[in-house]
């Protein structure tokens, strides 16, 4: 989830200029497609007798987790932090993307003298399980078959990647992490660690996000999907051992899921009914207006640095997320006795994720008799706000963590 600046393609460029174009995104899809088995992130191999077990029934053997850290461990290994991403994140939180070549995506949270100061913490985030960029996802070899495993890898779950961060975080030798800080799916996997593995977990910061997937979050996957899935190049997910991509269909589930990040309001501001490089409409159907461009731009760029079925994957395990469902349907009993103490932030345009959201775990919470703290953030830029420029965020971290260090009996962050 990302805002990403528009850019336009001239309409009457030349051929030379179009072939430009189409190199660079075979450079591109070329970067993606090495990132997935060998990563220029660092990267932890478990073997058969490591296996990972999963929700879905059986056992993930011959894995890895690709993952960056930033920061120095200290001594007693009690400063770590780990940062959970969202649907189409990566581990690099802070720093550049091999494929994209573009800055971290949270860099304005993550680094020195920042709320999550890299001077202060050991920061660690890892590519999730599902994912196509280091960590084991259908795009992965299967070491058994020397394919990728497209399909014939078992679905994922959130508690299935939080365990599988679980194992890095033991190979570490972090016995409890300082906090788990983490916005939208990244949000989901912050309340998991804090169920699963509370005393793990001192201090958490969910961030626009919800103890379970909506029926109407659900439904926006399930669009996404099947335009992958109807894309005829999709090959029943076998693409990659055909040598396609199914290239439009995930282009069209992207525009789709975007506009679920934004609001009215940051829509309106940002391209209201402006057309597109003319002065007047067209009455066909190329991009007429702004707004239709810049969909088609996030479209076509984040098919070179994503992989289709893994999009499938990761979207079906933020579908299948309900905190409650695994305590007999109360809430409240995923975080019975638990010692964390969380900072629960949403955002007032949010629509994917609504305060109402947010507030329905902090009333758990509350019941739970756990220390909690709770933001409603004023903004006017929907669900993509929380990787956005949003100054009282950044304070409601910096507050918060300098507080929970100031418990832990560590430094907290520096800077202003």
């Amino acid at each position: 989830m990302t805002d990403t600046p528009q850019t336009s393609i001239p309409q009457d460029g030349a051929a030379a200029g179009a072939a430009a174009v189409s190199a660079s995104l075979a450079e591109l899809e070329k970067a993606q497609r090495r990132e997935i088995d060998t990563p220029s992130s660092q990267c932890l191999r478990f073997g058969p007798d490591q296996a990972l077990p999963l929700d879905a029934g059986g056992t993930l053997a011959n894995w890895q987790i690709a993952y960056e850290t930033y920061g120095t461990l200290n001594a007693d290994r009690s400063n770590a932090i780990l940062i959970c991403h969202a649907l189409t994140g990566d581990q690099y939180v802070a720093s550049r993307n091999p494929v994209t070549g573009k800055p971290g995506w949270w860099t304005m949270l993550v680094g020195p003298g920042k709320p999550v100061d890299t001077d202060r913490f050991f920061v660690i985030c890892a590519n999730v399980l599902g994912g196509c960029m280091g960590t084991t996802g259908p795009a992965s070899t299967n070491p058994e078959t020397g394919q990728p495993y497209a399909l014939t890898m078992p679905v994922v779950t959130i508690r299935d990647m939080v365990r599988a961060q679980a194992r890095l975080v033991d190979h570490l030798g972090i016995e409890t992490l300082f906090a788990v800080v983490g916005g939208s799916m990244g949000g989901m996997q912050v309340l998991q660690w804090a169920a699963l593995f509370p005393e793990r977990v001192f201090s958490a910061v969910p961030i626009a996000t919800g103890a379970r997937h909506s029926s109407q979050n659900i439904a926006f996957h399930e669009v996404g999907r099947q335009a992958v899935m109807a894309d005829p190049d999709w090959r029943g997910g076998s693409y990659l051992a055909d040598g396609t991509r199914p290239s439009k269909g995930l282009a069209v589930a992207r525009m789709a899921a975007h506009i679920t990040y934004m609001s009215d309001m940051s829509l309106h501001q940002k391209f209201g009914r402006n057309l597109q490089d003319r002065e007047a409409l067209t009455f066909g159907f190329d991009a007429d207006f702004q707004i239709e461009s810049y969909l088609r731009h996030q479209g076509m760029t984040f098919v070179d640095r994503f992989d289709a079925n893994s999009y499938l994957y990761v979207t079906r395990a933020m579908d299948y997320f309900d905190l409650a469902a695994e305590h007999d349907g109360v809430l409240s009993k995923a975080f019975l006795h638990t010692p964390t103490r969380f900072c629960v932030m949403s955002f007032t345009s949010d629509w994917l994720f609504p305060t109402s959201e947010s507030k329905a775990v902090v009333r758990a919470l509350n019941a739970a008799a756990a220390n909690v703290s709770f933001v409603e953030i004023d903004s006017d830029r929907g669900h993509d706000a929380f990787l956005l420029d949003e100054p009282e965020m950044f304070r409601t971290v910096r507050g918060f963590l300098t507080g929970a260090a100031a418990a832990r009996g560590i430094a907290g962050p520096g800077g202003a």
